[in-house]
């Protein structure tokens, strides 16, 4: 099981209770926007690096048509992961073992973190 997994059904098992149909969407999209966050971070930091070294890349346009591309294919791909069977194998394995208890501010304030990191790093020279 991986980080996402854990992170998925914390965010799902704090919204079942209020949201009930819901939540599922919600955590579906709270995982979404944090991978492409870090995305994001991760395309930033790796462009800052190769100008740097004075590599030449992708231009800036296609990068951002990548980044878009990308993200796309991210919601997809956790839309068709996380709708099905492969919510109720986490579930059972979460239920099955003690679930670690993450801090649900710190979580939903985690992909904010990363925007504003890789804005900054997007401003820097």
């Amino acid at each position: 099981m991986s980080t996402f997994d854990s992170l998925f059904y914390s965010i799902f098992t704090f919204f079942k209770p209020k949201y009930k149909q819901k939540s599922n969407s919600i955590a579906i999209a709270y995982i979404s926007i944090l991978q492409c966050a870090l995305l994001l971070f991760l395309g930033i930091f790796f462009a800052k690096f190769f100008n740097q070294m004075n590599m030449s890349t992708m231009s800036k346009e296609k990068a951002w048509t990548l980044f878009v591309l990308v993200s796309l294919f991210v919601f997809f791909k956790n839309w068709m992961q996380y709708t099905g069977k492969r919510r109720m194998m986490i579930k059972a394995r979460m239920t099955k073992k003690a679930s670690p208890q993450h801090n649900i501010w710190l979580l939903l304030l985690l992909p904010v973190g990363v925007i504003v990191l890789a804005l900054i790093l997007f401003q820097a020279a």
